[in-house]
């Protein structure tokens, strides 16, 4: 199936205001209910694992949504290294940045209007609930986060592109989706906490500005800002390389020697 840039830009705007839904969404549970004395009639959210878990779920959905029609980057940083690596011409780069960043935004628009009651009752002046769309460092400075996003998202694109290579996972497109929830719910669990767990400048840029246009306090430093755009988009890069070098290379070059020695394959010729 062949479809229009207009049409992968719809869909890629759609699953990234899905992942932000979700994402940004249970963060607003917990954050403004989950921190309250109980309520009689009144959720009150866990923490932490929750916020694993919904993001997680997030990208799942956001992959169900838009996966058919734009692959599903849902990230500039996995566009730019998809791009970087030759799985995706440059030419639409800007195109699915733009449709992520407006996704993103809306997103966090639709949450704030969802919850504005329950806000206006939780933080009135908004001086403290800015970390529901966006991520702040637990250390100050720029390179302990800067660090944390490179490691953190070279996890996830080297293990986005691990699960779509058909030489590596035959059957990564049955289960290609929920393996990378997983990834994404993995790398919260283990490199959530330095740097809040962004690993994509869109999901945290494009709140963080609607954020600002909003009337939210305390949004950070250029630090804060520049590090989940930054470091992200390095460690994609990072990652996309190193699993080209260290396993994919390595593997179609086996399987063009395979082929020159067996002869036409059909199960290699199926599943490059």
């Amino acid at each position: 199936m062949k479809f229009s840039l207009s049409q992968e830009f719809v869909a890629e705007l759609l699953g990234t205001l899905v992942l932000i839904l979700f994402g940004c969404g249970v963060v607003a549970m917990i954050k403004l209910f989950g921190a309250n004395p109980a309520i009689p009639g009144e959720v009150v959210m866990g923490g932490y694992t929750n916020i694993v878990l919904g993001w997680g779920f997030a990208v799942l959905m956001g992959i169900f949504i838009s996966g058919t029609i734009s692959g599903a980057h849902l990230n500039p940083a996995v566009s730019i290294a998809l791009a970087a690596t030759g799985r995706f011409p440059w030419a639409k780069v800007p195109a699915y940045i733009l449709a992520q960043l407006i996704g993103a935004f809306l997103g966090a628009a639709i949450v704030f209007a969802v919850y504005h009651a329950k806000w206006m009752g939780v933080d009135p002046g908004l001086t403290s609930t800015a970390g529901v769309f966006s991520t702040f460092p637990a250390v100050p400075g720029f390179w302990p986060g800067f660090l944390d996003q490179v490691v953190g998202t070279a996890l996830l694109m080297g293990l986005i592109l691990a699960i779509g290579d058909k030489l590596n996972n035959a059957q990564g497109s049955a289960w290609g989706p929920l393996a990378v929830a997983f990834v994404v719910m993995a790398v919260g669990i283990s490199f959530g906490g330095m740097n809040g767990y962004a690993i994509n400048p869109a999901r945290d840029l494009g709140p963080r500005l609607f954020a600002l246009l909003a009337g939210f306090k305390n949004l950070g430093d250029l630090n804060v800002w520049l590090v989940p755009v930054i470091g992200p988009i390095v460690g994609a890069l990072v990652g996309a390389f190193i699993y080209d070098f260290a396993i994919g290379r390595p593997l179609a070059r086996a399987g063009e020697a395979h082929v020159g020695v067996q002869g036409v394959d059909p199960e290699y010729n199926a599943a490059r």
